[in-house]
């Protein structure tokens, strides 16, 4: 397997580490957060207009550079370098990836928006019952002459307080857990009858638990087949499931790096704690997780356009081995630096923060054991 970037990926690397650099600083980062928007609009404008980088892996017919899921993979793993709180994810990995998935007006229409900068798009997938049960959904669509009137709870929407978008899944048939009648749409997120509660989370995010009253949507927002969209959906998750392995590589990179200076700093003893046997042998241990990660990651991006079982098998071993990499990088970041590594000054903590959501985020390491182990003994 060729783990080589291209001039191009390389090109789209190395021009958003130098932007980030220069303009996402730790201390900059707490700013967007404890302000009241909780980000900064002009930096996912900058990301779209100046660099170019929401276009990266959309075709150039939309505008975009003609990439992929490596390219999302790329960049998601410089936000994760820097714990980003910006709605990349979402909006372009999971929101873009259905666009591309179902092509046709909508497509059309929304792609080139995203590219702008000009729409943001949240993903209400999760309800209080459902955990890791993409099909266990008690939001339900229901036919209403020409659209659908939706009615429902979504928990921790990502980047909804900021969002234009909705991508939404409810039941258009079926039992709760069915399989069958399982549907996407993608609405104005200002549409009457959504109600929102917007609350930060423990990682610097914002999110949101919204409330689907009665809202009448139009027939065109329905994203692919009626009550068949089961399998898009799985594979959108797959695909963000791959990018935030990128972006914990990049959170796992700066927890290894942030702890080895430290050890070389702190003394004890008149020595710097680096000259300690134990601890050069806890840092090759954290870099070597680091590495793994970042190849698991790439060979589960590599595999997306397999038929859906490999593909889904080569994903649950990325995302079983990155967070279980990433528990343990952060657990020993902090269990070198001792309390203050759990400080808010210190930005080894918010590092730690976003890495343990990571270990959770589209389904645990338990979770996704249990799924390859089924998926390969099912062959």
């Amino acid at each position: 397997m060729d783990f080589t970037y291209t001039e191009t990926q390389d090109m789209i690397r190395d021009t958003l580490s130098r932007f980030l650099a220069d303009t996402y600083g730790f201390e900059t980062r707490q700013k967007f957060i404890a302000s009241d928007a909780g980000r900064d609009p002009a930096i996912w404008t900058a990301l779209a207009q100046e660099l170019g980088m929401l276009g990266a892996s959309f075709a150039e017919e939309h505008g975009g550079l003609g990439g992929g899921a490596l390219e999302n993979a790329i960049i998601m793993e410089e936000l994760g370098k820097v714990i980003a709180i910006e709605p990349y994810l979402p909006t372009v990995v999971i929101a873009g990836g259905a666009l591309k998935a179902v092509g046709g007006a909508q497509a059309d229409a929304l792609i080139p928006e995203i590219i702008a900068g000009n729409a943001i798009v949240a993903f209400a997938y999760a309800e209080p019952q459902s955990r890791y049960d993409l099909a266990n959904l008690k939001t339900s669509a229901k036919k209403d002459g020409a659209g659908w009137v939706l009615n429902g709870h979504k928990g921790v929407v990502y980047a909804a307080p900021w969002a234009t978008h909705l991508l939404v899944t409810a039941r258009t048939g079926g039992g709760q857990r069915d399989h069958d009648g399982v549907s996407l749409f993608l609405i104005d997120a200002k549409l009457p009858g959504i109600v929102r509660r917007d609350y930060p989370t423990v990682d610097g995010n914002r999110a949101s638990e919204i409330y689907f009253e009665n809202v009448a949507i139009p027939g065109d927002a329905l994203l692919g087949q009626e009550g068949g969209g089961l399998p898009l959906i799985e594979q959108i998750i797959d695909e963000a499931t791959v990018a935030v392995c990128a972006e914990a590589t990049g959170v796992m990179q700066k927890l290894h790096e942030g702890t080895l200076e430290y050890t070389q700093q702190r003394k004890q003893f008149g020595v710097p704690i680096a000259k300690f046997q134990v601890l050069q042998h806890r840092m090759v241990d954290m870099f070597m997780e680091v590495e793994q990660a970042r190849s698991m990651t790439i060979m589960g991006t590599l595999k997306l356009d397999l038929p859906a079982a490999a593909r889904m098998a080569a994903v649950s071993a990325a995302k079983n081995k990155v967070s279980r990499g990433a528990k343990f990088v952060g657990q020993n970041a902090i269990q070198t630096h001792g309390g203050i590594g759990i400080t808010q000054e210190l930005a080894i903590g918010h590092y730690f923060k976003r890495a343990t959501m990571i270990e959770g985020q589209f389904g645990s390491a338990d979770y996704h054991m249990e799924r390859y182990e089924r998926l390969v003994l099912a062959e």
